[in-house]
């Protein structure tokens, strides 16, 4: 359906990526319908920006009969599937694509598509950042923040897009076919969204169902879950921690590569800024996808070289008295928070909880016992993490941010790390983890502001500061 002129088209869910879509079917020509389990009022500005578009509105909530009408239906990464309205679209044989897909159908140059349960975002700014300097046009977005449907409508002549790609629009998928594929890693995530792991497995390995034996695959080496569960037909390249068979890895400092024909490349890490293990399998995957686009060594060195942490992922925020303050509000699943544990030698005084996401918290057993010196727990969660991993360590539940953050103040002394990784979604609270991390950052500061009065502020636990065995008193 590439002439969209005149069709009747819906769009389910008006967020930036339904905005986006909406603003490019009109441009092609099409009728626009868009629906949203949300007001007028409580969309804003977002609601006026499609009417204004010439868009039709089926607010707050999503009458079945918009659905049944439209030729097309392309819902954005947020919408569930099995949307009883959608059901019965598809009932009719109702064409269901995603946004990504619908901008693929109209793409002409060659894409690297970024996928993970963790690390997406990061790596997908490495690898942009390197093709850029190396002199490339790229488009970086995705998942990441600009819709790939807004590249159609670019008048810049973009040479390669970059994209990060989450499992919700791959579900959707039908023909997007990236000439290079990441999958970083999997793990338990969304359960409350998908039926069960296995299903949430198999969202993920679609990153590869388009490819062909022409097309490259990134993917950690001999990893047991994607080497099992996904079906590759590309030419693969693996990347390893300490595996020197694998075609990137990390030997003595420094960062080997080897893409064939190519020669082994040697990248010198003295001055990479990114903590954990984590971020250097980020980089690795990153280095080998660029590599395949074209990259320069010598750009791909000033991005090792230069690149800094994204907001919100391990980012330190504050360094005060001793005490270091790090925002990991994207920390939204266990696996994440683990990698974040595992970056620190240092007693963490560990702020977690938010929207439950129904997967398991024992992966955060051992780590929890072994570093955490204090779990300060919020949000809807709160009650679940505490009997899940309040026995290992000292436990605090608090109703919200403004109290974990007073009370990891009240605890934390010189040498300790305060970590917001709440390992679940912020949406009990939060429009998202920005506004979380955002929060937690400023309240940071506000009370590390008042140095004289920080033994006054209104918790429990500011004498434990001073008094080791109060603070053990309640483990």
């Amino acid at each position: 359906m590439k002439d969209l002129r005149n069709k009747k088209i819906l769009v389910v869910g008006l967020g930036k990526s339904g905005l986006a879509t909406a603003d490019f079917l009109v441009s092609r020509g099409a009728h626009v319908t868009v629906t949203d389990q949300l007001s007028a009022s409580q969309l804003g500005l977002t609601a006026d920006a499609a009417q204004k578009l010439g868009c039709s509105l089926a607010l707050a909530g999503h009458p079945v009969e918009v659905f049944t009408q439209a030729d097309l239906i392309v819902v954005s990464p947020g919408v569930p599937l099995d949307l009883p309205a959608l059901r019965e679209a598809q009932s009719k044989s109702i064409p269901i694509i995603g946004e990504l897909e619908l901008a693929s159908r109209f793409l002409q140059l060659p894409v690297v598509a970024i996928s993970g349960t963790n690390g997406k975002t990061t790596t997908t700014a490495l690898v942009g950042d390197m093709l850029k300097h190396s002199g490339k046009r790229v488009f970086v977005g995705g998942n990441i923040g600009n819709p790939l449907v807004t590249l159609i409508k670019e008048e810049e002549p973009f040479e390669v897009a970059v994209v990060e790609v989450s499992s919700f629009q791959l579900d959707s998928m039908e023909s997007f076919h990236p000439q290079v594929a990441v999958l970083l890693n999997i793990s338990e995530d969304h359960l409350d969204r998908y039926p069960s792991f296995a299903d949430y497995v198999a969202s993920k390995c679609r990153l590869f169902a388009n490819q062909t034996e022409e097309d490259t695959a990134v993917v950690p080496a001999r990893d047991p879950l994607i080497t099992v569960r996904c079906t590759i037909p590309s030419r693969q390249l693996n990347f390893s921690l300490t595996k020197n068979s694998a075609h990137a890895y990390l030997d003595s400092g420094w960062l080997m590569c080897r893409v064939m024909p190519g020669p082994l490349r040697r990248y010198d890490l003295q001055h990479w800024q990114l903590a954990g293990k984590h971020n250097q399998q980020n980089l690795l995957a990153a280095v080998l996808a660029a590599t395949q686009m074209g990259a320069k060594p010598e750009a791909i060195q000033k991005t090792i070289d230069s690149f800094e942490p994204l907001p919100h992922r391990m980012e330190l925020v504050h360094h005060w008295r001793g005490i270091r303050f790090y925002d990991d509000s994207k920390g939204t699943n266990v696996d994440s928070v683990v990698r974040s544990l595992e970056s620190f030698s240092s007693p963490i005084i560990l702020i977690a909880g938010g929207r439950d996401k129904e997967g398991s918290y024992d992966p955060l057993v051992s780590l929890v016992r072994q570093r955490v010196k204090m779990l300060v727990l919020l949000g809807e969660a709160r009650f679940l993490l505490a009997e899940a991993l309040g026995s290992l360590s000292c436990t605090v539940v608090v109703e919200d941010m403004d109290g974990a953050v007073q009370v990891a103040l009240g605890a934390a002394a010189a040498g300790d790390v305060v970590l917001l990784s709440p390992a679940c979604s912020s949406f009990d609270q939060y429009e998202d983890y920005k506004a979380r991390g955002e929060h937690f950052r400023t309240l940071v500061h506000k009370y590390t502001a008042m140095e004289a009065g920080v033994d006054n502020l209104s918790s429990p636990w500011v004498a434990s500061r001073k008094d080791t065995r109060k603070l053990n008193a309640h483990n």
